[in-house]
């Protein structure tokens, strides 16, 4: 119990990288995302009905793929779709359960943010399903606001939009 209250909030040993999905930790990332939205969404989650993420979008130049790690050890991991010229949609946003409180989503998020920006994209959307209450904070809390739906995922319940 003593560990839990001295943990702090961020953790400054998260490391950010851009990796390919295929890479081992991505995958592990990726099938860790999918096996955990299956457990927590009403309807279970089945990445063939969701809108794609697929690894030829989420690799440079049409986007990037990064994983995040605690002490050399995967532990989140995020992706940069690009839809056209100047927007792009946050896709996978994801961290281990062992990870969260830890600033390791946040630091995911403001690494994607950052690439966007040198890559010239303005406007960053991305949804998720009214389960993930805590994406939804974060996402609030980093300057994304509320918007009408801008797709027709099946698994989302609230879409968002960030002008950087």
């Amino acid at each position: 119990m003593r560990a839990e209250v001295d943990r702090p909030v961020r953790d400054t040993a998260v490391e950010v990288n851009l990796e390919a999905p295929t890479s081992a930790d991505g995958r592990w990332c990726l099938d860790a995302y999918f096996r955990e939205l299956a457990e927590r969404f009403e309807t279970g989650f089945d990445p063939a009905r969701s809108n794609p993420a697929r690894d030829e979008e989420i690799t440079p130049p049409a986007g990037f793929f990064v994983v995040a790690r605690l002490d050399g050890r995967p532990v989140g991991c995020g992706a940069l779709k690009r839809k056209d010229r100047t927007t792009a949609e946050i896709k996978r946003m994801w961290t281990d359960r062992s990870a969260r409180g830890r600033g390791v989503a946040r630091k995911v998020l403001e690494t994607l943010e950052a690439m966007a920006r040198e890559f010239g994209i303005t406007t960053l959307h991305l949804e998720t399903n009214r389960t993930l209450a805590e994406a939804q904070a974060l996402y609030r809390k980093s300057g994304y606001r509320e918007v009408e739906a801008f797709n027709d995922e099946p698994y989302a319940h609230h879409w968002f939009e960030k002008k950087l």
